[in-house]
């Protein structure tokens, strides 16, 4: 335990020197505080409180911002020290490899999660001084936050398991900005262009909810359209969202967490240096 702690503090200093913590902070802050003065503008009645608005917009902008972070933030965890060759020199230590694995993503997290709760919290502090919200806004609001930790930790299993699978950085970066690309964006696509083609409707509408979840970005998704009232008022929520388990959503996102870092500490225990 504390070999794992002694990464993660490291890990964390690292960004500190590298200021991809401070970057973090003022870009979810700068994105979450121009939201909340998009949703305060007058451009009409609507039903729905300012809070509600608020918590929409993140979670649409975090579907795309929280895995770019995370992807930026982990995909040199193992490549970089390896290229600065101070990946031998921590393996002389007592320490386990499965213990670098995780001490790693949990430095990664801590980061994230400092950028999540400083950015978006102190929107919501800021929301507060606008307009009384009930509390189940707020719950919402919380909810978004978590849930997009939980993506962000996704996310950072999947950088380090392609910073562990790189030569060099450079095959890193390209590698992080096509899952990147893929998950975020052809995804979908993908599934739309499925949709359109099968029109009799007999093969998709057995196959598509289980693609659906085998995104994790998806889940994410339709775990912020579904998780309150509110927020689906605002969102125009399908009927496809409200038909998931919300619980099962967040249960989803930590299986594919488990899974890639199971896989992770596997490759990394049989690699040779």
């Amino acid at each position: 335990m504390n070999a794992i702690i002694t990464i993660v503090l490291a890990e964390f200093q690292r960004s500190i020197r590298n200021r991809w913590a401070s970057a973090s902070v003022i870009l979810l802050a700068s994105l979450a505080f121009s939201l909340v003065a998009l949703g305060s503008a007058p451009i009409g009645d609507s039903r729905a409180s300012l809070m509600s608005i608020t918590t929409v917009s993140l979670s649409s902008l975090s579907l795309y911002l929280i895995p770019l972070v995370a992807l930026t933030i982990s995909f040199d965890a193992i490549v970089g020290e390896q290229e600065q060759g101070t990946l031998l020199l921590l393996l002389t230590y007592p320490i386990s490899r499965w213990q670098i694995i995780l001490g790693k993503f949990l430095g990664h997290l801590v980061v994230l999660m400092l950028a999540i709760v400083l950015g978006y919290g102190s929107a919501g502090i800021y929301l507060a001084s606008l307009e009384s919200s009930a509390l189940n806004d707020w719950v919402s609001y919380g909810q978004m936050m978590g849930s997009s930790l939980l993506l962000g930790a996704v996310f950072i299993s999947i950088g380090c398991l392609i910073s562990l699978l790189s030569k060099v950085r450079a095959s890193a970066i390209g590698a992080a900005v096509g899952v990147w690309l893929f998950l975020l964006v052809l995804y979908d696509l993908i599934l739309l262009g499925l949709i359109m083609a099968d029109n009799e409707q007999q093969l998709l509408p057995a196959i598509f909810d289980v693609l659906v979840l085998l995104n994790p970005a998806d889940a994410y998704r339709l775990y912020n359209l579904a998780g309150s009232e509110a927020a689906s008022m605002v969102s125009g929520v399908t009927t496809m969202a409200n038909s998931f388990d919300p619980n099962g959503l967040l249960g989803l996102m930590c299986a594919w967490i488990a899974l890639l870092l199971s896989t992770a500490i596997y490759l990394f225990s049989r690699k040779e240096l």
